[in-house]
């Protein structure tokens, strides 16, 4: 009986010499075009909110409040959808493969919404909105994670996700001009409120074409020498800090595969790192019944929110969060 092939095994120092490195511009970059996707969240969350009573009206799509649930509802189920489903093909594709077609997946849709001619084409175009916002979500954690040295991860972490206030705010203040019906008729403005997040999107696009694979992912699926190239090229950008004598930077030995089982995920997850999974779990759930469902559900539930036309006043208030999304 012929024995099973023993497993490839690559000693490296990229992931130190990664960790090692000073701010750069580089990594502003890296900030300015992955983290992004947290801005395009909270933009696409507050126009869901601002359009909501635009398109209850009879010359527009005459949505009610039903409706108006199921499309948020659809955003949410898409995001989830996106998450799981990307994040299986991150791991396998490549993180850069994949932040340029979930980018790519949210711009389209979010474009199509403004086509919308009935609910079940909002809806539609909504959940392919909220799948590529969700895929997001998956290949960009990682992708900063991997290329943010270690002692910036932190207050990177906590930059990135509060930027999705900024996304809301921009929603906010464009919700107020296009939905002004002075100066766009009420079946133009909400659609132009989606091309703006389409609008986003495209820049974005632009500017991740100078974004390299990830050199851990590299690395971890065979590819040490297209990684070695990408670590030097990023060390350029720190030539005014000494380099460290070779063999003084730890190695790590690793694994070489085409995937992470699930079965180590559910390790780490529920054995290894138990602790640290119920206190992440605990702030998400935190933050999502006690915080969003009381806030975010304000101005959907009040009774004067489904006849009041969408002002401008209306428009900045805060969004209905009740079924679009889980938060930043």
């Amino acid at each position: 009986m012929a024995s099973a092939a023993a497993p490839r095994i690559v000693e490296t120092d990229i992931p130190g010499r990664l960790d090692g490195l000073p701010w750069t511009r580089f990594h502003t970059l890296v900030i300015v075009a992955l983290g992004v996707t947290w801005i395009l969240d909270g933009l696409e969350v507050t126009l869901a909110g601002a359009v909501s009573g635009a398109l209850k009206h009879a010359d527009t799509l005459a949505f009610t409040n039903t409706d108006v649930g199921i499309a948020g509802t659809a955003y949410l189920v898409g995001a989830v959808t996106g998450a799981v489903g990307f994040g299986w093909l991150t791991d396998r594709l490549g993180r850069k493969k994949l932040f340029f077609i979930t980018l790519a997946l949210y711009l389209a849709a979010t474009a199509a919404t403004a086509f919308s001619w009935n609910l079940w084409a909002f809806c539609f175009f909504r959940f392919l909105t909220g799948a590529g916002i969700g895929g997001e979500y998956t290949a960009i954690n990682s992708t900063i994670q991997e290329f943010v040295p270690a002692r910036y991860r932190g207050r990177v972490d906590l930059l990135v996700n509060g930027s999705f206030w900024i996304g809301a705010a921009l929603g906010a203040v464009g919700s107020i001009f296009f939905l002004d019906p002075s100066w766009f008729a009420p079946d133009h403005g909400w659609r132009f409120c989606f091309l703006l997040g389409a609008a986003l999107g495209f820049i974005i696009l632009v500017l991740r074409t100078w974004i390299p694979e990830s050199p851990r992912w590299l690395v971890t699926h065979g590819r040490p020498d297209e990684a070695e190239a990408i670590v030097r090229e990023i060390e350029r950008h720190a030539a005014h800090v000494p380099t460290p004598p070779k063999g003084s930077v730890p190695t790590v030995r690793l694994q070489v595969r085409t995937h992470t089982p699930i079965s180590e995920v559910v390790d780490a997850l529920f054995h290894r790192y138990r602790q640290r999974s119920l206190v992440g779990l605990a702030l998400m759930a935190g933050q999502a019944f006690c915080y969003n469902a009381v806030f975010f559900t304000t101005r959907s539930s009040s009774p004067t929110s489904t006849a009041s036309r969408p002002t401008a006043s209306a428009s900045s208030s805060c969004p209905s969060r009740s079924a679009t999304s889980s938060g930043p």
